[in-house]
């Protein structure tokens, strides 16, 4: 039973640390534009027909094409 409960918490303090990492990245990009925009759930690399995909960041019209 201990083990039941500490690997449910295990996984719910993994869930929290995920969700305050991301917190912290949008945080940084909201404070730093000159880094290049917000990179969503998407990642890098999300349209394939981009011509600035090496750049990390498509156009909206484009980005929705994947």
């Amino acid at each position: 039973m201990s083990a039941y409960v500490v690997a449910v918490g295990l996984i719910l303090a993994l869930l929290l640390a995920g969700i305050g990492v991301d917190r912290l990245y949008r945080r940084f990009a909201r404070r730093h534009p000159e880094l290049g925009p917000f990179r969503g759930e998407g990642g890098c690399g999300t349209c394939s027909s981009c011509d600035r995909k090496g750049a990390g960041h498509c156009p909206p019209d484009q980005a929705s094409l994947s």
